[in-house]
Formats: structure tokens, sequence, C-alpha cells
């Protein structure tokens, strides 16, 4: 026995089948016990030797279990899994003398273990072959199979078509009907590949009823059921790809017609065009009846997609025109079409009432007149020739009322947790979570302070209890967890300096080094929560402060001013000096302007905070002044020549916040100019940085415009998530926030989109937003080329559909005359001009009814083109609502 624990202390895995061997069940047993022991102090060591021990470890496990279930969660164990070369031939080794029955038990238990099934595949398939036991079916051993069969082909250099492979593989009839069950498909099926390709999967799997593997009404059922189930696109891609390879006979497409109008209705674009051609082709052979095709309609006319309505439209016109007794019934399924959002969807739909309106009877005539009423204003008057007289339509723009949002109310902040389980309970879940609530951690963080002060060690004991298990807490030696906790920035600084885990020195040291400088906005306010998270954690261990000064009263983070004078007071009162970067960041979040009472409240105190709060009040000027940094402007910074390609924003020097903030701070004092340089904060809180300055998002919109810019322009996902927290704040927002919004609307990601769409409307809904300076805004961007006309299109549509027609029609009128001026109309601009149209219709001209620059010209060009058509619309629309027509 001890033979073998030393092995595996040397990390000799090789050596461990011959050593077990020679031992026996008693023996096996013992050293199980010393191997566990091994196993929990390798949590205790360092990365690189427990690489080196975990290998040698499984295999020595696995051999010394007797029991089934206990040896495969031995195996499947997370902590003994090997990212290097496999040890599973040794553990096979290991095992080659159990009981055949006794190996399938582990295998099938390995098998429904979903987190390592699909990982241990090499060891479960070569246990089912030594037991000779039926073939496990779980989802991960599929998988495993399928990614296993598709790495063989990659090493045989695809010299050999995979149908062959499959033939001769012993799982291959019954695992092939699991791969259409199984909730994701294995990676290498979704590698791009040739339908005919005989390497490739789509090709394989659609010959398996020629080879008898699997019968062909099963093989279509299954992909018409997993078209139907819906899914990631590129799986529904593959079942798609699968189904055209089989080239469906007549019967078999007509025996499947709810298939066909359940993915018509209901299922992405690509699966609901391959179900609507097929549709077609049934009601070409008269395989559908009226009622059937009426149905069907009614689904995909309410679908958004204009490819889809279209060709809807164009089936129901060629029915119409085979059967006109049916016009009754398909008739009002038409205009289904009336409430899709593009006009020419809806002209379309009108005019294939008007060929048919003759036919129906009085009933439907009059069903079809009230749909029609609904139509916007560029229909009035063609709706008006169709049912023989003015149809009833909305009222006239002069009756126009703006629909916005609610301002967003601040939310008051709850005071901190009270209580010793209440505190930790909210310790605990800010601790575990992936994404921590700003609001939520500054309770905690006084909450952590205020109980410290009280009562330290029941605070370190609840808390050691909760977070027992936690890599800081107890998985690794205290100098480790030092390390690691030295750079991090959230509140497990303060919780490991509670429990020991770091050190009165670090601590020291960490408040003494750390100065905030950065080379971006991100860096220097991470440095900032550093800096205080550091201080706090040196108050914690001392337990002299009775709570923190910055704690926000509203959860924005702004904090107000009557608030702070009586928190320093009863710091007077208690004879306790406030930390200076709680303080300072105290500073920063409460509210000025027009705050005489509080100024003067602070004054009185007689102490140097006091005095500091009631001039910072009284002056109530911007943290930084920011000003526009003009494109293809150059500026030396240092050493250094910026050049911004970009409309951005910079701020100029406020040397006093150097002068009386600590060194952490002194970053926000700086002159700023903007640079294009990357760095890695795209996925960091952004709440927290808008919560360090809730009262300056004018300043802070103009420091992380950069980041923005680059987000938008590169294509990045996610990172406007700044902006609607800076949209809700009250702080007056201005040109930087508007330059962010007008970014935002021409975001790649329509996620990004929407956060601009929901910021113009707050700012509106605030009076915070100059739509024609934004327009400008717009101007510029899409001159330059940073963002594209169809996606402002898209970001416009869907605010004015909101309501707030005027406010987006103020913004496009300033960017449309750029775009019209250019020589080639951009892509997406006859979009633009759509949505302008129908706000227009809606409210009426703006600006004083001037004509928009460019505009009638292009409308004069004569053609069809939809740039020409909406261009005579707008302009239609822009004289009427200017009283000019």
């Amino acid at each position: 026995m001890n033979e073998l624990l030393t092995a595996v202390r040397e990390s000799r895995a090789h050596d461990v089948p011959d050593l077990l061997a020679g031992m026996d069940r008693a023996e096996r047993r013992a050293a199980l016990a010393e191997l566990k022991a091994i196993r929990k102090q390798l949590r205790n060591w360092s990365w690189d030797k427990q690489d080196k021990v975990r290998k040698a470890l499984l295999v020595a496990g696995a051999g010394c279990h007797t029991g089934a279930a206990a040896c495969a969660a031995w195996i499947g164990s997370r902590d003994l899994a090997d990212w290097g070369r496999s040890p599973f031939p040794l553990v096979l080794a290991v095992l080659s003398d159990r009981d055949p029955e006794w190996l399938g038990d582990v295998a099938h238990r390995l098998a429904a273990r979903p987190a390592t099934a699909e990982t241990t595949y090499e060891l479960i398939s070569g246990l089912v072959k030594k037991a000779q036991c039926p073939v496990p079916t779980a989802e991960g051993f599929v998988r495993g199979w399928a990614e296993a069969i598709s790495t063989a082909q990659w090493h045989r250099h695809r010299t050999r078509p995979l149908i062959e492979t499959l033939r001769s593989d012993p799982f291959a009839s019954t695992l092939l009907p699991r791969i259409f069950e199984v909730t994701e498909l294995p990676s290498p099926m979704l590698w791009p590949d040739d339908a005919s390709d005989p390497y490739g999967w789509t090709a394989t799997l659609a010959a398996l009823p020629e080879e008898g593997l699997l019968e062909r009404p099963a093989l279509v059922e299954a992909c018409v059921t997993r078209l139907l189930r819906g899914g990631k696109l590129n799986e529904l891609r593959f079942f798609l790809g699968l189904l055209r390879k089989l080239e469906l006979t007549e019967q078999e497409e007509t025996e499947r017609v709810a298939d066909w109008t359940g993915m018509a209705a209901d299922g992405v674009s690509t699966v609901a065009g391959h179900a609507q051609g097929v549709l077609a082709r049934l009601d070409g052979r008269g395989e559908l009846s009226v009622r059937s095709l009426a149905d069907i309609s009614a689904s995909v006319l309410f679908r958004t997609e204009k490819k889809l309505v279209r060709s809807q439209l164009v089936l129901l016109g060629k029915a119409l025109r085979r059967d006109p007794s049916a016009v009754d019934e398909l008739l009002p399924v038409v205009t289904g079409a009336f409430e899709h959002e593009d006009i020419d969807i809806q002209e379309r739909a009108l005019k294939l009432v008007a060929r048919y309106l003759p036919a129906a009877g009085a009933p439907v005539r009059e069903e079809l007149a009230l749909s029609a009423a609904l139509l916007g204003p560029a229909h009035r008057t063609m709706v008006a020739e169709v049912f023989g007289g003015p149809a009833a339509g909305r009222s006239g723009t002069q009756d126009y009322e703006e629909l916005l949002p609610p301002v967003p109310v601040p939310q008051p902040l709850d005071p901190a947790p009270a209580t010793l389980p209440e505190l930790v309970e909210e310790v605990v879940a800010l601790v575990r979570s992936a994404t921590p609530d700003v609001t939520a951690f500054e309770r905690a963080l006084d909450g952590l302070v205020r109980h410290a002060h009280s009562d330290r060690s029941a605070l370190t004991d609840a808390l050691r209890d909760a977070l027992a298990g936690e890599w800081w807490v107890d998985g690794e030696p205290p100098s480790q967890s030092e390390r690691h906790l030295r750079s991090a920035t959230d509140i497990k600084v303060v919780v490991a300096t509670l429990l020991g885990r770091v050190s009165a020195r670090a601590v020291k040291e960490e408040r003494e080094s750390w100065t905030g400088t950065g080379t971006c906005v991100h860096a220097a306010l991470n440095g900032i929560l550093k800096a205080r998270l550091w201080e706090a954690a040196d108050a914690v261990l001392t337990g002299g402060t009775p709570f923190l000064l910055a704690v926000p009263t509203w959860h924005t983070g702004s904090l107000d001013p009557a608030v702070l004078v009586e928190r320093l007071r009863t710091c007077r009162r208690l004879g306790s000096r406030p930390g200076e970067a709680d303080f300072a960041q105290a500073l920063l979040r409460v509210r000025r302007g027009d705050q005489p009472g509080a100024a003067e409240a602070a004054a009185l105190l007689g102490t140097p905070e006091g005095d500091r709060l009631a001039a910072w009040l009284r002056a109530d000027e911007p943290l930084a002044r920011v000003y526009r940094f003009d494109l293809d402007k150059k500026v030396r910074q240092g050493q250094t020549v910026v050049r911004s390609s970009r409309a951005l924003m910079a701020s100029r020097e406020r040397p006093f916040i150097e002068e009386e903030f600590p060194r952490s701070f002194h970053w926000l004092g700086r002159p700023q100019v903007p640079a294009h340089s990357h760095c890695y904060h795209w996925d960091d809180r952004p709440d927290q940085w808008a919560a360090t300055l809730p009262e300056d998002a004018e300043t802070l919109a103009a420091w992380l415009l950069p980041h923005i810019a680059t987000g938008v322009v590169e294509e990045i996902r996610d990172t406007l998530r700044p902006l609607l927290l800076l949209a809700e704040h009250e702080a007056p927002a201005g040109e930087a926030v508007r330059l962010m919004v007008a970014y935002g609307l021409g975001a790649r990601h329509p996620e990004d989109r929407l956060l601009a769409v929901d910021a113009l409307l707050i700012l509106a809904a605030r009076q915070q937003l100059d739509a024609a300076l934004l327009g400008e805004q717009l101007a510029t961007l899409l001159g330059s080329g940073l963002i594209k006309p169809n996606r402002l299109a898209d970001s416009a549509r869907t605010a004015a559909a909101t309501g707030a027609y005027r406010t987006v029609l103020s913004a496009l009128t300033g960017a449309l005359p750029g775009l019209l001026a250019q020589e080639k109309a951009p892509r997406g601009l006859s979009d633009l001009l759509s949505v302008a149209a129908e706000c227009v219709e809606h409210c009426g001209a703006v600006g004083g009814g001037e004509p928009i620059p460019g505009l009638a010209e292009a409308a004069g060009r004569g053609g069809s083109s939809q740039l020409v058509r909406q261009a005579v619309r707008l302009n239609a629309a822009w004289e009427q609502g200017s009283g000019r027509a």
C-alpha cells in the first residue's frame, strides 16, 4: 500500500496498475482511505502540483473502489478531471479483472452523469465492450460517440466515407436514432459541409435508409419534429439541409400539411420559407382546401419578415385567380397584412383587396372597409378610391399627441441590514453573484463596517460558517488567496480581511500603494472602487469606523446633501474621522445645484469635511467641463500626437482634484483627450462606474465615448450598457450623452440598439434631448461612415412605434440632408425616408415646415425604386403637413 501511495504522490500513474495487481481487497480498502485523504489535501496544493498528481490519484482510486456507484462517482468527479492526456486506458487496465456485470453497471452510471458523460466517452465505450452489455443511450454518451466518430474521420484525413465508418461501428444502430433526440447536437455535426459530401454528416444521414441503419419514415419524422420544436439556428439549418437532401415525395409532403403549417407560422425565417414553398406546391396540386389556405395565410401574414409576407400575398392572389368563388373566405385574411410595418406590404395587400373586392359579398365588403380604415395616412386616398368614399381613418395631425415614457423616479436605497443574519445573507448573495447589484453592494459594504464596529467577532464567525467551501476562504493557503485578492475589485476584499485571509500588512500596503492611475476611464473608476474597498478593509480590522459616508440615498448612486451633512454631524459627535476615499466618493455622489440650506448646515459643522462639503455645494460646477473633439484633429498629448477619426469629446483640467482629493481620484482632474487604444474592460460593471459619478453624467459620457464608439464601429456586442444608466440619472445630459445615443442608434446588434432607443425616449421625457442637435450628430456619424443608415432606420422605426413620432422626425430631419446630397445613395436611405414619412403622416412637419434640403430633388428623379417612392411619399406628406400642399 505504501508503494501505491508513494507512486500517487510522485505522479507515477503508469506504475499504478502493476502495484494494484498485487493488492487484495482489504489492502485496497485501506489504501482508498489514504487516497481520499490525499484528494482532500490536493485542494490546498498549487495548481501545477495538482495537475501532476490527479491522474495517478484518479487511476488508483478507481482500482481501489469495490462498489460500482462509488467507483463511477470517483471517476466522474470534476476535481480529478485531467485536461492533459487521457488516463482512461490506465483505468481500464486496473478494472480489467472485474465482473462484466459490475463493469456494465459502472459504464451506465458514468453515461448517466450529464456533466461528464461526454468527456468520459472513451472509458465508457471501453467498459461497454469489455462487459458486452447494452449500449448506454444517455445524451452525453450520444454526443461523445458522435464526437469520437468525427474525430476519427478527421485523423484519417477523410480517406473513408463516413457511411463506411458507421457500417462497422458496433454502436451505430443503437445511437443513430438518438442523434435526433438529444437536446443539443454534437458540435462536429454542425461544421459547414456540402450536402453531397460523402464525408459529411448531412449526406451520410440521408443515406441511412439505403444502408438499412434507419428507416426513411423515422428519419423524415425526426427531421420534421426537430424543425417544429425550434432551437438554435445552426441546428435548425442542419436539419433543414438534411430534410432537403431527402427530397420528399409528393405523398410525404401531403401527409404533413399540419407540420408545414406550424413551421410557416412559428418557425425561424429559413424554416418558414421552406414550409411556405412546400405549401405552395401543395396548393398548386390542389391538395390544400380553401379553409386550410386561409388558416395558413392568417398566421404567415402576421409575421414581420417582408419576403414571407410578400410570397403569401402572391400565393393568395394565385388562389383567387384560380377560384374566384373563394373570395369571401380568402379576402378577409389579406387584411392581416394591413398591420405590417412596411408600407409597401400594406399597399400590396390593399391592391389585392381592390382587385377582388367587386366579387365579395356585402358583409365581407363592410369588414374589409373597417380594416382598411386602420391604415395610415399614406393610404387614405387609395382607401377612399377602393371603397367609394372617404374611409374612416385616424384623425388629422392637428390632434397629434406625442407619447413618451414616464420619467424614471429615483428609488430610495434601503439602509444597511440591521441584523447579523440579514447582513450575512446579503454578503453571501453578493459573493456568489455573477453580476452583483451596485445598490446591494453599497448596503452590504456599509453593513460590514457597521457590524465590525459593534461586534467584529460575531460577524467573523457568521461569515466563516456561511462561506465555507469558497476557494478563497478555505480552498487555498492564505498566501495564495491574498495574492489573488490584491487585484480584486469586489466585496471579497473586505470579507477576506475579516476572515484573516488577507493580512494587516497587505491591507496597509494596498492602501498606500494604489494611485488609481490608468490608461482609460475604466481603470480610473475601478481604482476609486479599489481604494474604497481597501479603506473599508482597514476599517473592519480596526473597528473604529461606525459607518460609511458614501452610501447612496437613491438607486442611481446619488446622495442627498442633507443626509451627508447629518452623517458628518454624527461623526463629529462620535469623534470619528471619515476615511479619505469614502469622503471623496461622497462628494462625487452628493446632489449639487440649488442646495443653499445644505451648504450652510455643512459650514456650521466646524470640521474640515464640513467646510469642504459646503464649498463643493456652493461651487456647483461639473467635475470636468467637456468640449467637442473635432474629427481628424491632431492634439499633442505629452510626447504623443493623438489623432481622432471619430466624433468624440474631451475634457478640461480641474487642478483642485489633485490638490484636495486622494491619489486614487487624481485621474478625474487631469485633461482627457480621447484615444482609440483598446482596453480590457468590455465586460466590467457599468452600473458601478455610473454610480461613481451619478451627478456628472455628461463628464462620464465624454470619458466613456471612445469605448462606446469602438464598440459600435467594430461591431462589438454589449458595450452600450452605461448609456441607459446615464440617461436615467437626474444629472443634466448634454452633447456627450447625445453623441453616445447617436452612436448607439447605429449599433450592429439589435439589443444594443434597443438600449439606445430607450435612452433616447427617456432623455426626451426628461426634456434633456435636443433632437435637432442629435440630428446634426447623426449626420456627422453617417457622413463619416461610423454608423449605417439601415441600422439607424431600424432604431428610428422602433422609437417611432412607441408614439414618439415628433421626436424621431426632429432627429431625422437633421440627418437626411447629408445623405440625400451624396452622389450615390447609401444603402438604407430609403428605409430612413420611409420612417420619416410615417412620422410626418402622424405628427405633421417639424421645424417650421421648412423643406428638407435635397428631398424634392430625390423625389423628382423618376423611376420606381424604393428610394424615389419613399422620397415622393415623404415630400408629399411634408408639404401637406406644413400647409404647402
